[in-house]
């Protein structure tokens, strides 16, 4: 049992040549199989050339497959020992086998950065062309990724082709263009690597290049035949990429190649929406000028005025605007970009969306309408301006069910009572608290808990996570909300949400204090139902000494079973 399996297994691993020797003086076999490197040769062979010599002269067996490294040989080759190679090599050690963390030996010795491990294997018939489940594919991918440009010239002076496909960048031109070795982009050109392959993370070499933002590999590889056009990948095409990552110069010759700015797909839908997401001053206008179509729709934000609006420079949002952008197009994560805004709290990006014509009721986005992303994000100039313009506070929908729950759950009495003023209605239910008062109950804020009784909250409504507001308060533990809670007529006995009742909330908690008033506003100390059944199994489940007792004097009956 154990990690390594067996003494010689961790011995071996530990490098001590003085213990292994001992163990194999003592008769240990070699090939005894299992644990982390699955055979002790392949332990000793991550880093003592001298246990692996004292191994494979005791019989041990260089081709078992399994373990972390899948050979002994791909293990040495992994962690740079030429020495250790060499012997396995010398041994029997078939370079071939497949398997393991690298797939390869020799792509294990690309990886790894030893010109001289990489020539011996070769020499000794390791295939260049063996594709792997591995990460990089092949041994060629995998040289090209780390920017080794000695072991790419020698892989394919040995006949490595660099067109097969596989691992994370798809092929082997597409890894050297992310990682940024001119000199390897243009070896791999040179030697027949097709620019215009797709697969891995970036679709092609072009978009890894534009990502990159690598101005000398988009040029040379758009020399080359590049078709800037292919679709696919992150960023859906090498322009979105270009765009994303900022660079005027790609996009100005992505475009001047013929990059159609109105392609859609990939992360942000469409290159413009890309660069507004991003905030760049250079690239949106240089898109916008190349007939970038502003409405276009798609992409995690929509619209790229969504995604400006997001972001928050004014000067982009107005100069979409400028360009034709529909402020009332819906969609992405914020539903239209008036709720984008709202969210980003630029009170001068909200004002411009709404001179020119956005809808502050339209509804629809993670919170439903501007007016409820800019309660929860609390921010004091963003509210008012919403409702001067309209905004109805009464909107069913989104996360918090309504803006004053919004408000209530991110905590400013000053847009509590500006929403209750503006006819926000304190009962309305839905959104994850289930009212406004309930989440005002789980936030703590004494003053907004008061407000809300004063305007009308029902203390008694059910719903939301908590089931009551009540319950809410017990849970958190305010020792203002839950008395001012009770005072104005919460039932402690009502049934519903997480705990089933305020007392089982709070004895969970271990408030010795919340279930003394509890109990005695009338909390009966057996009501079944929640997650731990009854008050007294919540007590008890977290070990609170003080509340159990206290629940027992109260006539809490130990014998009730959970259901």
């Amino acid at each position: 049992g154990g990690e390594y399996r067996t003494v010689l297994q961790l011995a071996s691993h530990r490098k001590d040549v003085n213990l292994v020797r001992v163990i194999l003086n003592h008769g240990a076999d070699v090939n005894i199989r299992g644990g982390k490197y699955e055979t002790a040769l392949q332990a000793g062979a991550c880093g003592s050339s001298e246990i692996v010599k004292l191994l494979l002269e005791k019989g041990a067996d260089p081709n078992i497959q399994g373990g972390e490294y899948g050979t002994a040989l791909q293990a040495a080759g992994s962690l740079g020992s030429l020495e250790s190679l060499a012997l396995l090599l010398e041994k029997g050690s078939d370079p071939n086998i497949q398997g393991g963390q690298y797939g390869t030996a020799l792509q294990a010795a690309a990886f790894q950065g030893s010109p001289q491990n990489v020539a011996l294997l070769l020499e000794k018939g390791a295939d260049p062309n063996i594709q792997g489940a591995s990460f990089y594919g092949t041994a060629l991918q995998a040289a090209a990724f780390k920017g080794y440009e000695e072991h790419v010239a020698l892989l394919l002076e040995k006949g490595a082709d660099p067109n097969i496909q596989g691992g994370q960048y798809g092929t082997a031109l597409q890894a050297a263009a992310f990682q940024g070795s001119p000199q390897n982009v243009a070896l791999l050109l040179e030697k027949g690597a097709d620019p215009n392959i797709q697969g891995g993370q970036y679709e092609t070499a072009l978009q890894a290049a534009a990502f990159k933002g690598y101005e000398e590999h988009v040029a040379l590889l758009l020399e080359k035949g590049a078709d800037p056009n292919i679709q696919g990948g992150q960023y859906g095409t090498a322009l979105q990429a270009a765009a994303f990552q900022g660079s005027p110069q790609n996009v100005a010759l992505l475009l001047e190649k013929g990059a159609d700015p109105n392609i859609q797909g990939g992360e942000y839908g469409t290159a413009l929406q890309a660069a507004a997401f991003k905030g760049w001053k250079s690239a949106l206008p240089l898109l916008l000028e190349n007939g970038a179509d502003p409405n276009i729709q798609g992409g995690q934000y929509g619209t790229a005025l969504q995604a400006a609006a997001f972001q928050g420079s004014p000067q982009n949002v107005a100069l979409l605007l400028e360009k034709g952008a529909d402020p009332n197009i819906q969609g992405g994560q914020y539903g239209t970009a008036l709720q984008a805004a709202a969210f980003q709290g630029s009170p001068q990006n909200v004002a411009l969306l709404l001179e020119k014509g956005a809808d502050p009721n339209t509804q629809g986005g993670e919170y439903g309408t501007a007016l409820q992303a800019a309660a929860f994000k609390g921010w004091k100039s963003a509210l008012p301006l919403l409702l001067e313009k309209g905004a109805d506070p009464n909107i069913q929908g989104g996360q918090y069910g309504t803006a004053l729950q919004a408000a209530a759950f991110q905590g400013s009495p000053q847009n509590v009572a500006l929403l209750l003023e503006k006819g926000a209605d304190p009962n309305i239910q839905g959104g994850q608290y289930g009212t406004a008062l309930q989440a005002a109950a789980f936030q703590g804020s004494p003053q907004n808990v008061a407000l809300l009784l004063e305007k009308g909250a029902d203390p008694n409504i059910q719903g939301g996570e908590y089931g009551t507001a009540l319950q809410a308060a017990a849970f958190k533990g305010w020792k203002s909300a839950l008395p001012l809670l009770l005072e104005n007529g919460a039932d402690p006995n009502i049934q519903g949400g997480q705990y089933g009742t305020a007392l089982q909330a709070a004895a969970f908690k271990g408030y010795e204090e919340h279930v003394t008033l509890l109990l005695e506003k009338g909390a009966a100390p057996n009501i079944q139902g929640g997650e731990y059944g009854t008050a007294l199994q919540a007590a008890a489940f977290k070990g609170w000494k003080s509340a159990l007792p206290l629940l027992l004097e109260k006539g809490a009956d130990p014998n009730i079973q959970a259901q």
